[in-house]
């Protein structure tokens, strides 16, 4: 069970990998506890959003090993980020 943020959906780590991602979004795992988070793929255009994919790619390379993009921000940074995207 997740609920849903303007424009991103959280649910559980636990859940199937890629199964529950609408078209049009893609996983995400945030913060320590790599909480999961679900995002319109327009974000991938954004800037702030891009800031992040550069520390994700220079912290992991291409290995994401939850299955979905890992981003390596505190899960609070990611969640302001987010509301800026909106």
């Amino acid at each position: 069970m997740g609920f849903r943020l303007p424009s991103i959906i959280r649910s559980r780590a636990s859940s199937s990998k890629g199964l529950d991602v609408p078209k049009g979004y893609l996983a995400v795992y945030v913060g320590e506890k790599m909480k999961r988070f679900v995002i319109p793929v327009s974000y991938l255009n954004q800037t702030s959003f891009q800031k992040l994919l550069n520390q994700a790619e220079e912290q992991f390379e291409y290995d994401h090993p939850m299955g979905g993009l890992t981003i390596p921000c505190r899960e609070d940074i990611f969640l302001d980020i987010n509301s800026h995207l909106n």
